[in-house]
């Protein structure tokens, strides 16, 4: 008879610094709720030598909300955090983005640092939002830990290691944000396109700062610099009107959905996320 499969050795860190020792390893991975790495075999990926699971750092699961910013460890599930949000005009496109993203079942288990640090997951749902919101990451390494804006961050993240994505911080202020994504099936499926967006309005009701973020639409989610841009000093309901330009992004095709129809639908979910944040100025 055949031998029996061996599965990988497992690492069970307690510490940030044991983690980053055992992350030292030739072709070690850190594993979390293992949603992304549970899908790997369809992805044709090898399975690491040895994983690293990170559940029993208690730093990790920090979830800390004040009235002056949000700051989270890389373990908190998407649905904890769905739960623990504030409904608070500011954080709404994050809140929306926990609650919707995958299905139930995954949003139990998948926690914020795995949802960041997949560097083949196009279609993430906490990464516009929180590029939406003006978040920060930290990253520890042997040599200490460093801050990062989230846009420096996924621009970086496919970096070899050891590293450790710690944290991320959100500020919080006076501005108002949604997230609208549309999903190619019923519910449970990931979306075909994202927009997050975060706005802060003159008295005369219009745009003073636009933050904007697509995800789903190329490879890796990022800032909308162009449609933030065009935005100041325009009134919310142009921002679909705006958004029909969409030079300088490039598409991808997948199973899913081509690339024109990513490039078709963005003007309505920048409309949709614009009434979204009309309806709590209002």
């Amino acid at each position: 008879m055949p031998a029996a499969a061996q599965s990988p050795p497992m690492v069970l860190p307690r510490s940030v610094a044991d983690a980053l020792a055992a992350l030292a390893l030739p072709g070690a991975q850190a594993v979390a709720g293992a949603s992304w790495v549970m899908r790997a075999p369809l992805r044709h990926e090898p399975q690491a030598p040895t994983w690293v699971a990170l559940a029993g750092i208690e730093d990790l699961h920090r979830c800390d909300i004040t009235g002056d910013r949000v700051r989270l460890g890389a373990l908190v599930t998407h649905d904890r955090l769905a739960h623990a949000l504030p409904a608070a005009p500011d954080l709404r496109a994050l809140a929306q983005a926990a609650a919707g993203a995958a299905n139930p079942g995954v949003r139990r288990i998948a926690t914020l640092g795995g949802n960041l640090c997949a560097t083949g997951f196009a279609a993430a749902d906490l990464a516009p939002a929180l590029l939406a919101l003006d978040a920060t990451v930290e990253i520890a390494t042997p040599q200490g830990r460093e801050s990062l804006p989230m846009e420096d961050f996924l621009t970086r993240r496919g970096a070899p290691g050891p590293w450790l994505l710690t944290e991320v911080t959100i500020p919080r202020g006076p501005w108002r944000s949604a997230h609208a994504r549309l999903p190619m099936r019923k519910a449970g499926d990931y979306p075909a396109a994202i927009v997050s967006l975060s706005a802060t309005l003159t008295p005369e009701r219009r745009i003073e700062r636009l933050l904007a973020a697509i995800g789903a639409v190329e490879q890796a989610p990022r800032r909308w610099h162009a449609l933030e841009t065009r935005a100041k000093g325009e009134p919310l309901a142009a921002l679909a009107d705006l958004a029909q330009d969409t030079a300088g992004i490039t598409a991808r095709d997948a199973l899913d959905a081509p690339g024109w129809y990513r490039l078709r639908i963005l003007p309505t979910l920048v409309r949709r996320a614009a009434e979204a944040i009309a309806e709590d100025t209002a």
